[in-house]
């Protein structure tokens, strides 16, 4: 079912063998995304991914990264049982665009012995050298659009929706690998009892400001949800074009995000800046289903999980800041602070307690500083690697 290279690769740890085993089955796709479950089981801040969404996630002709680009899964084993997992991928898109020939890993979990990571990424290394590729990039789950990075500071809470998680000693394994951190990405904590109130008490000046040079901001039209998409479309793959290793998403992949996004947003969250009736500029937030997905029993919907995520979507008091860009040529003209002044506004008009701004690039001060002055704490860091191969 993957685009599949055999590899048998075996290390020896206390007498035990490490077997390394491509996944080719539904049954041994299922035992690749309910891993995690048993490894983190004594964990009280894992956050167990839906079954159904990793499942379509990873099986071609569900998720349209399949339809440009491929992957292998692979599953360690030791005395008949999974020890490990990791993805050796080989996302085309990427490196057209960025003009590289890349290979990236994701999806890696691990029990607390190198000798099991080491024949992972041993056997993703050999696969992605067998597509030509020069380089072995993560963890990044298909690309930044996704998932991505390991957590290397900020251990003592569970994350926020679509963010990693993963134990302390991944940074030990990946280390001794000879992986190398490529760039840090930090997650910010706004508190409300601890912000700074200027940008919601500049919004009206901001927008008057703006005004005059017909820029309006609004929240997004649900009941034109299929147009709104549309329009955002092009900020979203523009806005981050000089990003480290972005990718834009193409039609396919857009719509599959944005139908996700759907499930769980709240238009009042979801901003557009618009310039002449051009969208120039974008935010969107998702409230924090984390909390209720921490108590969804491996990841399942039935019976009880989805009556769970129905009732307890109300009881959210957290909301990640997941997307903020405007266009280059539109930048500094306060559209970002009428953007952060709204969301402060209106978040403490439903009751929410705090926000994660997530995640922000290291050298990103653009955006990293208005968000220290505004009290933020970063309080979480995540780390993507490199090496070459």
């Amino acid at each position: 079912m993957m685009d599949a290279s055999p590899v048998q690769q075996r290390k020896q740890q206390s007498g035990a063998a490490v077997s390394i085993e491509p996944v080719q089955s539904k049954k041994q796709l299922g035992q690749f995304i309910d891993f995690p479950h048993d490894l983190y089981k004594d964990d009280p801040n894992y956050v167990p991914e839906l079954f159904i969404a990793q499942r379509d996630l990873l099986t071609p002709g569900k998720h349209p990264f399949h339809d440009h680009s491929t992957l292998q899964l692979f599953l360690a084993w030791r005395d008949n049982k999974i020890v490990g997992r990791i993805a050796a991928i080989h996302n085309k898109n990427h490196n057209v665009f960025n003009n590289a020939n890349d290979g990236f890993f994701g999806f890696f979990e691990s029990i607390n012995d190198q000798s099991v990571a080491d024949a992972l990424f041993q056997t993703a290394e050999k696969w992605l050298k067998e597509k030509g590729l020069q380089t072995m990039i993560g963890p990044v789950n298909f690309s930044t659009n996704e998932p991505c990075a390991l957590l290397v500071d900020g251990f003592d809470m569970p994350p926020v929706a679509m963010m990693t998680y993963n134990p302390r000693y991944y940074i030990d394994l990946l280390g001794a690998w000879g992986l190398q951190k490529k760039v840090d990405t930090y997650a910010f904590r706004i508190k409300d009892e601890n912000v700074n109130d200027k940008p919601q008490r500049m919004v009206q000046l901001l927008k008057e400001r703006l005004a005059q040079r017909n820029i309006t901001i609004r929240k997004i039209n649900m009941k034109d949800f299929k147009a709104e998409a549309e329009r955002v479309r092009g900020v979203y793959n523009a806005a981050w074009d000089k990003n480290m290793g972005f990718v834009p998403m193409n039609d396919k992949e857009f719509d599959y995000m944005a139908n996700d996004l759907k499930l769980v947003v709240d238009p009042d969250f979801v901003l557009l800046a618009e310039h002449e009736g051009k969208v120039i500029g974008i935010t969107i937030c998702i409230p924090d289903v984390n909390q209720i997905l921490i108590n969804v029993k491996r990841g399942r919907l039935f019976p009880t999980g989805l009556l769970k995520l129905l009732l307890g979507k109300s009881k959210i008091k957290v909301l990640r800041i997941a997307v903020l860009g405007v266009l280059e040529e539109y930048r500094k003209l306060g559209i970002e602070g009428v953007f952060y002044g709204m969301i402060m506004e209106k978040g403490r008009e439903k009751g929410y307690r705090w926000a994660e701004a997530s995640w922000i690039l290291e050298h990103n001060d653009m955006m990293n500083k208005p968000i220290e002055h505004m009290n933020g704490e970063r309080y979480k860091t995540y780390r993507i690697y490199e090496k070459a191969i």
